[in-house]
């Protein structure tokens, strides 16, 4: 049986507004705006080119450490020490972002993960590999092994500072998915990104994110910046009744890089409005089924199906709900088997999973011959 990729378009019996994106722009030389809950992007520009990532690498180096400690290899009080590689490279006469780290003193992983996310510590992410991997380039093996089982398909870790290396990469869509990773898979650890400042040593230094600090509602995550690449940052916000993840690079100034950030996330929160459009237990559409016990089956949400809309245009939207098909028994309730497609204006402003509404089991002879017939007659059309 041949399973071919099924479009089924719907209507939705509603009257919404389309699509405002194409008055927005940015500065910044690479951008990206996604929803992190479906990862559908809002807004992108250059987001697959490779740019050079700076400290915001360090994500990925706080993804492997936060991996770790999930996996029971690593504790918060475990104690790491401080390497002279570590302070000479990263400390405070190297002249970049520092934890003030003393020179064979050891600290706490915490303490180190709280560097390295408020401080941009270079000396707080080398020692947090050291102690983990050994060195920074078995470390860097890691970051890439983690980055290929998320899905970033087009970035290259070489170290966990971010320092300048040519064989170094990241795409500003790869960003935002790790982005996606450690806010999903880590809300426990999530609020060291909105700590205000850290002190250490007794210089107390502020979140390098200084949007966490203007009472927009956003909570992380990282920045970053080069002599090379300009000034990025990677930003999320829960304002506006979704979670928001941005990312802007190759800026010339932190001022530039605050006022673009805090425009593209604001205008993400405020240009769209949330539309009830299927509510919990409601089929969206119906999916074939071959050879079950019905020759269909329902597909519903996960609990109430809300569209997030572009205020602004009296035009309709169109959906589609895509899977591959037909589907084979026994399909399970709750088992998601399809996705709904929101489009404004031919652009896709959406995408929601869709679930199977009941289960269908096998069907008997007599089904599995009337399915085959079809399938037969579908062939020679």
């Amino acid at each position: 049986m041949k399973k071919i990729l099924h479009i089924l378009a719907i209507t939705l019996a509603m009257t919404v507004p389309a699509l405002a994106q194409a008055e927005f722009d940015t500065q910044a030389k690479f951008a990206i705006l996604m929803d992190h809950d479906s990862g559908t992007v809002i807004f992108q520009k250059d987001a697959d080119l490779p740019m050079e990532p700076a400290s915001m690498a360090k994500l990925m180096t706080i993804a492997v450490v936060f991996n770790e400690i999930r996996n029971g290899r690593l504790s918060m009080t475990d104690l790491f020490f401080v390497s002279e590689h570590a302070w000479r490279t990263g400390g405070a006469s190297s002249g970049g972002s520092t934890m003030f780290a003393d020179l064979n003193s050891q600290i706490s992983v915490e303490d180190l993960i709280r560097s390295v996310i408020i401080q941009s510590g270079n000396d707080a992410a080398i020692v947090l590999a050291e102690g983990i991997a050994g060195s920074e380039g078995s470390f860097a093996a890691m970051m890439n092994e983690l980055g290929e089982e998320i899905g970033l398909t087009d970035s290259h870790f070489t170290n966990p500072t971010g320092l300048p290396d040519p064989d170094m990469y990241v795409t500003a869509r790869d960003l935002g998915d790790l982005a996606r990773y450690l806010i999903r898979e880590f809300p426990d650890y999530y609020h060291y990104f909105s700590e205000p400042e850290m002190e250490w040593n007794g210089i107390k230094q502020p979140n390098r994110n200084s949007l966490v600090e203007l009472g927009i509602g956003v909570d992380g995550l990282k920045t970053g910046h080069t002599e090379a690449a300009g000034y990025g940052s990677v930003i999320s916000t829960d304002e506006g009744g979704r979670r928001l993840i941005a990312v802007i690079h190759g800026l010339t100034s932190m001022a530039q890089r605050a006022e673009e950030g805090r425009k593209l996330i604001t205008w993400g929160a405020r240009a769209f409005e949330r539309v009830a459009a299927y509510p919990e237990g409601a089929i969206v559409a119906y999916a074939n089924v071959y050879g079950g016990t019905t020759p269909s089956v329902g597909l519903v949400g996960n609990g109430e199906v809300a569209l997030y809309l572009p205020r602004g245009s009296r035009k309709c939207l169109n959906a589609q709900v895509n899977y591959t098909g037909p589907l084979l028994p026994p399909v399970v309730e709750g088992d998601q088997v399809a996705e709904l497609r929101v489009f404004c204006d031919e652009q896709l402003v959406q995408t929601a999973p869709l679930y199977a509404a009941e289960t269908v089991e096998e069907g008997d002879i007599v089904r599995k011959a009337t399915d085959a017939l079809k399938q037969l007659a579908l062939g020679w059309l």
